[in-house]
């Protein structure tokens, strides 16, 4: 038994992803705000036990890789993957040969919500066993279906387990595994590793340990990331005063008018509110202590950058945002023209989905300032969830 192993996670990421219909790979498809596989490294280059994380990719992908990363510990350069899985897992074994690993987690990259928990049980068992299998035990009764799609003989289910990742071994046994293995066709790499008698315990696994594999997998995964962990909610109000000019920012869309809003920034009143509203479901101040109008740096200065900045404050807290709840007050310009737009530009800024993000606007009925036309208000709200 080692005292302290040097433990490396590699996470096989090469896939094309077709079955989760058009776009980018799987991995790069935004989950509550974040790429897919930005959450499965994180949760690997996070965890204590981790020395090492090594992704093996696509090619094709190295721009949106890079991008998934950024800024996360413990990170190798990515190594590029093969033309099956087995190939991939085989190339990144190799690519860790140099740093010479005592254990290694292989894990998928589209199973973003591998829990700490996992993890820590899976290296655990390699204390005493060669190779380790995070699995769940089927508890549904299994039939086989016959020839014309109806049901068939029921399939004793006892002994049967539906595997996941990470599955762990002893580093040189599963690299001499994968050697002697090439050019066979194995399932996982406990096939490979049990085709050279390499001893494989059973952890139990996850139900949110889910693999992204179709579009309806990522909003299933959605909704794990956002149920039972600690909400909380936000709000923000911002208001400039009319002055020269022809048209006027509103939640980063440019929006013809008589007058200019008046401001240090671009003086969008929309993306203000919402930044506030974010930072203060994190408790952290206002725009004002970010961004301060004093410094000449920000004068002129596109609001998405405050409103982007907020929400990688909250993703760096371990916080999702929910949703966004935004109220525009002013009597002109028209805004009803232009809230599918700003709803689109808010969405893209947040990575969020559109149908999480709400923008309304009202009137004062001639009221107050609003409604003597000196300037626009906004109000906004945001929910957050932490895990």
């Amino acid at each position: 038994m080692l005292a302290n192993p040097k433990v490396a996670a590699l996470i096989v990421a090469a896939g094309r992803g077709s079955r989760a219909g058009p776009g980018a790979p799987k991995q790069y498809r935004q989950l509550a705000g974040e790429p897919v596989l930005r959450r499965t490294l994180a949760a690997f280059a996070s965890h204590p036990g981790i020395s090492s994380v090594l992704a093996v990719i696509h090619e094709d992908d190295r721009d949106a890789y890079e991008d998934a990363a950024a800024g996360l510990p413990k990170l190798m350069t990515p190594c590029p993957g093969g033309a099956t899985r087995q190939a991939s897992v085989k190339a990144g074994l190799e690519a860790l040969a140099g740093t010479a690993p005592d254990h290694v987690l292989i894990h998928d990259g589209a199973r973003p919500l591998v829990p700490a928990s996992l993890i820590t049980d899976c290296i655990a068992t390699l204390a005493d066993h060669a190779g380790a299998l995070a699995a769940i035990a089927l508890t549904d009764t299994i039939r086989r279906a016959t020839g014309k799609g109806r049901a068939g003989e029921t399939v004793d289910r006892s002994g049967l387990w539906r595997a996941q990742t990470p599955q762990a071994f002893h580093f040189s046994a599963i690299l001499e595994a994968h050697r002697h293995a090439s050019g066979k066709d194995y399932t996982d790499d406990v096939a490979v590793a049990c085709a050279a008698g390499i001893e494989v315990a059973m952890v139990k696994g996850d139900e949110d340990n889910i693999k992204i594999t179709s579009a309806e997998d990522l909003k299933r995964a959605e909704r794990i990331l956002m149920r039972g962990g600690d909400t909380r909610t936000g709000t923000g109000f911002d208001v400039h005063r009319f002055g020269p000019g022809d048209h006027v920012w509103l939640c980063g869309v440019k929006v013809p008018h008589e007058f200019g809003l008046v401001g240090h920034s671009d003086a969008d009143a929309g993306l203000h509110a919402v930044t506030d509203a974010i930072l203060g479901a994190i408790g952290a101040g206002d725009i004002g202590q970010h961004f301060p109008p004093s410094d000449p740096k920000w004068k002129g200065a596109s609001s998405d950058i405050f409103l982007a900045h907020a929400a990688e404050l909250a993703r760096k807290q371990g916080a999702a945002i929910s949703n966004v709840d935004l109220t525009l007050i002013c009597e002109r310009p028209k805004i009803g023209p232009h809230v599918s737009s700003m709803r689109q530009r808010i969405a893209g800024i947040l990575a969020l989905d559109m149908a999480r993000v709400s923008v309304k606007a009202t009137t004062t009925e001639g009221l107050g300032f609003t409604g003597r036309g000196e300037g626009i208000a906004a109000q906004a709200l945001a929910t957050l969830v932490f895990r």
